[in-house]
């Protein structure tokens, strides 16, 4: 599996991943405190700017953004369709901020770290017996850890219908990319479990 992370020496490489994660924390709260659009437009520039800077070709950059670029402008067109343009401008500058900043956060930081970040700071949870900060921090490294898996799969699925002549429909592509993902979700399960790592 290819990972998020990139290599580098940038700022934000040798930035500890606690003040990173809280920084993505506060950027989130503070980008749906205000609904003024030169602020949230200037998050975007300066998010934008981290993120071409954190030390990716710009075609990979942009690759890897194609997914949330998708999203976001969905969002866009139903927010459009029932908010005002105001609202539906500022919703959209929100979602590319803080997608922006978040892949910046993962281009910077190795999965290991945000592992054991996110153990640590669900430790206390663990204390009070709500959770165990261990399967946590497993969870969130895999789901982060499985996501170019599964944007290549789902290119894979699309150059196969191209190649046979097949017209591209969401049932067609989304069907086969659920089924290899869950299949793919077993198989590290069961080599979890064998390896006892749960139990630990």
């Amino acid at each position: 599996m290819r990972e998020l992370h990139i290599e580098g020496d940038t700022w934000m490489h040798r930035l500890p991943p606690r003040p990173k994660l809280a920084m993505l924390a506060f950027l989130g709260v503070g980008l749906f405190l205000t609904d003024r659009l030169g602020v949230l437009g200037a998050a975007v520039l300066v998010t934008a700017i981290l993120y071409f800077r954190a030390g990716m070709p710009s075609r990979e950059a942009l690759r890897r953004l194609r997914p949330a670029i998708l999203t976001i402008v969905l969002v866009a067109a139903f927010s459009l369709l029932f908010n005002p343009l105001h609202d539906a401008i500022a919703t959209v500058f929100r979602l590319t901020a803080l997608v922006l900043f978040a892949a910046t956060v993962t281009a910077t930081t190795t999965i290991a770290a945000l592992i054991d970040e996110i153990t640590a700071l669900a430790a206390p949870l663990e204390r009070i017996g709500l959770v165990r900060a261990a399967d946590i921090g497993l969870a969130v490294g895999l789901v982060i850890r499985f996501v170019p898996d599964i944007l290549g799969r789902y290119r894979a699925i699309r150059e196969a219908h191209e190649a046979r002549g097949i017209k591209i429909r969401i049932l067609t592509t989304l069907v086969p990319l659920i089924i290899l993902t869950l299949r793919d979700a077993d198989n590290i399960a069961a080599a979890i479990d064998a390896r006892g790592i749960r139990r630990h």
